[in-house]
């Protein structure tokens, strides 16, 4: 099957939570076969913003759902909702 790109949002639990916390330790749960490629913010409303990350998924079990789920274990964070998939290019 080979790599794909993964866009996934992202919400934090408030808008206090600080985003740079939550965005350095996403590389640091992925799942071995998974790299980040890159993280922005998108403003949502009422000051509140989303984390919209990019990730390169190589032929894991069960696709993206190893990603999300190590994301979600994370402190801070909500939810999490993959967007996008694609080829990477």
């Amino acid at each position: 099957m080979g790599d794909v790109a993964a866009t996934i949002k992202i919400m934090p639990d408030g808008v206090e939570r600080n985003l740079e916390e939550i965005k350095e330790k996403i590389a640091g749960v992925l799942p071995e076969g998974s790299e980040l490629f890159g993280t922005v913010e998108e403003p949502i409303a009422f000051g509140l913003k989303a984390i919209k990350a990019t990730v390169l998924v190589g032929d894991l079990e069960g696709g993206t759902e190893p990603v999300e789920e190590a994301i979600a274990t994370i402190e801070g964070v909500e939810s999490v909702q993959v967007e996008e998939v694609g080829r990477p290019v």
